[in-house]
């Protein structure tokens, strides 16, 4: 999925090839099933994606976002 700058997504669900530990991570700063968030920015030439939640502002790899199944929002 391409993913845009302002847009908002929605975590339908997590990759089956999440590790356990990582998986855990991610719900703790709240991004489980049914959050949203919204991109805030995306650094050039592969690197980190800026997203915000409810919760917290977090830079996330890119390697990282594809471990989620998300719905675009806006």
């Amino acid at each position: 999925m391409q993913l845009i700058s302002s847009k908002r997504y929605k975590i339908v669900d997590f990759s089956p090839a999440i590790s356990p530990v990582f998986r855990q991570k991610l719900l703790l700063q709240g991004l489980r099933p049914g959050a949203e968030f919204r991109i805030t920015a995306i650094a050039p030439f592969g690197g980190p994606v800026k997203i915000e939640n409810g919760y917290a502002s977090l830079a996330l790899r890119r390697k990282d976002l594809s471990f989620f199944q998300l719905d675009c929002l806006t």
